[in-house]
């Protein structure tokens, strides 16, 4: 189990006397295991439901990551993955293609519901009848 000691940082940040306590920093881990469920589990929950699911998931993932050095890894590789993501969406030649479909499928949409309205006129989908 690493410690904390080396440079990377990766390792438990539980304080040293738990530490030096095995069972003690057992009992920790399962706790730090418990609580990070809990959030992860919310936050897999708030993706169906309202709320900022996966804010709650990653908040979760911090958590296990105080304790656990596959967290930290998962962590951090999102984290990079992220910033290489915004980078890229800052782009100059990204944003004018990501404009550019946009717009494209704005028109889209107004062309539709044009023609659905020309159409049919205000008339809900479901209560059309053989026209």
């Amino acid at each position: 189990m690493n410690t904390g000691s080396d440079h990377s940082g990766l390792g438990s940040r539980a304080p040293e006397f738990i530490k030096a306590r095995r069972l003690l920093h057992r009992g920790w881990q399962a706790g730090v295991f418990v609580i990070g469920l809990a959030v992860v589990t919310a936050g897999v929950a708030m993706l169906a439901l309202p709320g900022p699911g996966w804010v709650v998931i990653f908040a979760g993932m911090a958590i296990w990551a105080t304790e656990f050095v596959w967290a930290q890894v998962v962590l951090r590789w999102t984290k990079r993955k992220v910033t290489e993501a915004a980078q890229r969406a800052l782009d100059p030649e990204v944003r004018r293609r990501n404009i550019a479909l946009t717009v494209t499928g704005a028109v889209i949409i107004v062309v539709l519901c044009t023609i659905y309205l020309w159409r049919f006129g205000l008339v809900p989908p479901w209560k059309i009848k053989g026209r």
